[in-house]
């Protein structure tokens, strides 16, 4: 698997996450796991958002071989767009 990680700064982290999950509950089901919200889609992909104070820890994964980026950036647009009114961004690390 191949792994990104990032945050978005947000005071309603748990509410971003529910978001998410509830948008692309038709792609696989979300657990909730260690504190995060896990979606495991289908084909392999797996997104992890873990709230914490003051952000939303979001990690993507994808089976070797696939577009990495292009998933996060999915992602990203997803969460930016729920968040839009309060002006977030997902920041990638490195």
């Amino acid at each position: 698997m191949q792994t990104i990680t990032g945050q978005m700064a947000t005071d309603r982290p748990e509410r971003y996450a529910k978001q998410l999950a509830s948008h692309w509950a038709k792609r696989g089901p979300a657990t909730e796991e260690d504190g995060a919200t896990v979606l495991r889609w289908e084909g392999g992909q797996v997104i992890s958002m873990t709230p914490q104070d003051g952000t939303l820890a979001v990690e993507v994964s994808v089976p070797e071989g696939e577009d990495l980026d292009r998933f996060a950036q999915v992602v990203k647009v997803h969460l930016e767009r729920f968040g839009q009114r309060d002006e977030l961004t997902v920041v990638w690390d490195g």
